[in-house]
């Protein structure tokens, strides 16, 4: 699966965002977007590592989200960010990850320019959540979230008008918005190593 994985990361890809399916919802050029870093981080077994997020959070309360999070300014590079973040959040340690590559940026609506660090961990994880940040650590197969086939298109009021949305539920968790998007672009450049 390694090697699949790198293969589909090495393909050309655009940017995503949150406005893809929205595009009449962007905001200006002038927008200044905060640099963030998420881990997209695959177990042995195949899971991918998911989080809950405490529901008093300002940004995305009770959102299924991965290990990650806003550039700090000591952060020298954005790998380390998506590294402190998962450490912080579960208590993953640096030492069991290997990054295998990134995805393409996402705009986020809330002002984020997220780059996901797709990783391979190494040997058993037993998360630790930080109560302060998530309510919950959960995988969800791989096998899953790269079939195109499991995303739905779904749509609610945002701001007084209908926004659509991606969407890839699994067993009691909704997997939506940016994370659904984020996995979405994965799984359209796996299919393309198929």
């Amino acid at each position: 699966m390694d090697d699949r994985l790198r293969a589909a990361l090495a393909l050309p890809a655009n940017a995503s965002s949150d406005f893809d399916l929205n595009p009449a919802l962007r905001q200006g050029p002038a927008r200044k977007l905060r640099p963030a870093a998420v881990l997209i981080a695959v177990d042995d077994a195949g899971g991918v590592i998911l989080t809950k997020r405490a529901s008093h959070l300002r940004h995305h309360p009770g959102q299924i989200a991965f290990p990650g999070g806003r550039q700090d300014a000591t952060d020298p590079d954005l790998a380390t960010t998506a590294l402190r973040e998962a450490r912080e959040e579960i208590g993953l340690d640096a030492g069991q990850v290997r990054i295998l590559g990134t995805l393409p940026t996402h705009e986020t609506v809330t002002g984020f320019l997220v780059t996901p660090f797709v990783a391979r961990l190494d040997g058993a994880f037993t998360p630790r959540p930080e109560p302060g940040e998530v309510a919950e650590v959960f995988r969800t197969p791989l096998a899953h979230v790269i079939d195109p086939a499991c995303y739905v298109i779904e749509r609610r009021i945002w701001r007084g008008q209908w926004r659509h949305f991606y969407a890839v539920p699994w067993g009691p968790y909704y997997i939506w918005g940016a994370s659904a998007r984020i996995l979405r672009g994965l799984a359209e450049r796996m299919a393309r190593c198929a």
